[in-house]
């Protein structure tokens, strides 16, 4: 599937129904995510209310990384292949992905307040989140500084295959020091430590987060490939 859809013109007829689709999906899913755990999902017995935020965080920190990860194999693919697709898919994906981790900072402080008394720690999970997003940052600036795209797109591809050693320091870190913030409660050995009535609205609400993550980025790979298209006919054009 990937092979076959890494020819530009396949991809175009792919995404062109593909992507209205994910959206779609995003919308029924987040329809149905955020009334159930927003109010009709348990409050929790020692965090009470304040636990609905975690429907909202959990799955931006979860795909935050995950975006990030997509961005590390296409910026591999990229590099080795020189596939321009594949950096195509990359960039199209950072602003999701920085937009994702934002959303987890923003939303953790909110939960944290509350829950440990301060808005942020400089511990571990969360400085290592910090550092997500600023890497973020730093490869959408990289693409932006440069006008030579293919230059551009080696540089930006070194510099996500270097960033990529932040994914397992954040996935651990709650195991490696000592920090504030709460280790894993879903993959963890003995199962999930979530009851149903809370997991269900968490993993619909996850759902929401990778089908809208799905339908931006090929409405993102879309717009780049057409202004490439518009600039080859118009460099073409020039040289008419």
């Amino acid at each position: 599937m990937l092979t076959y859809l890494a020819n530009p013109a396949r991809f175009m007829a792919f995404s062109a129904w593909a992507a209205p689709l994910f959206f779609g999906l995003a919308v029924i899913a987040f329809a149905v995510g955020l009334p159930w755990a927003l109010a009709f999902s348990p409050a929790d017995y020692q965090q009470g209310e304040t636990v609905r935020i975690m429907y909202v965080h959990v799955p931006a920190a979860w795909w935050s990384m995950g975006v990030y990860a997509f961005m590390g194999v296409a910026s591999f693919v990229g590099l080795v292949w020189r596939h321009s697709l594949a950096d195509v898919a990359a960039r199209a994906a950072a602003p999701i992905g920085a937009t994702f981790a934002a959303v987890c900072l923003i939303t953790g402080s909110l939960w944290g307040a509350p829950t440990w008394g301060t808005w942020w720690e400089w511990d571990g999970r969360l400085t290592s989140m910090l550092a997500l997003f600023i890497i973020y940052l730093g490869y959408i600036a990289l693409w932006s500084a440069m006008d030579d795209e293919e230059k551009a797109a080696r540089l930006a591809a070194i510099l996500c295959l270097v960033g990529l050693i932040n994914l397992p320091i954040i996935k651990f870190s709650v195991d490696w020091w000592s920090t504030l913030h709460q280790p894993a409660s879903i993959m963890r050995s003995g199962g999930s430590a979530i009851h149903p009535s809370m997991l269900g609205p968490l993993l619909t609400m996850a759902g929401a987060y990778l089908a809208l993550f799905a339908a931006l980025l090929m409405m993102n790979m879309r717009a780049a490939i057409f202004r490439r298209r518009v600039e080859a006919a118009r460099m073409r054009g020039g040289e008419a």
